[in-house]
């Protein structure tokens, strides 16, 4: 089964604004959450939120298009992974910080 990326910004495209604009937004940051213990990604479907799913599809496509996390299809499923080594190469600290603090 072939894998289609979606559009995303290359890691010196991420900019720590867009970042912590997307991630200032506690959906968002459950979204994160889940991802981080899920290093092989996990459906679009899968997390489990307290919205609808076009707004799940709003808050993933935030934190992709800000650099948070990647998306690529497998057949009619859409996988999210956190960028975590990216994050962690830009801005040392940051996502662990945001993991671990209090919620």
């Amino acid at each position: 089964m072939s894998k289609k990326m979606l559009p995303q910004p290359a890691r010196d495209e991420i900019r720590v604004e867009a970042v912590l604009q997307a991630l200032g937004e506690p959906v968002r940051l459950q979204i994160i959450r889940a991802l981080a213990d899920a290093p092989d990604g996990i459906a679009c479907g899968e997390i489990e939120l307290p919205v609808t799913a076009s707004t799940r599809a709003h808050h993933l496509r935030i934190l992709r298009e800000a650099g948070v996390l990647t998306t690529h299809t497998e057949g009619t499923r859409r996988i999210s992974t956190l960028r975590r080594q990216d994050l962690d190469t830009l801005y040392p600290g940051l996502l662990t910080g945001i993991l671990t603090a209090r919620q």
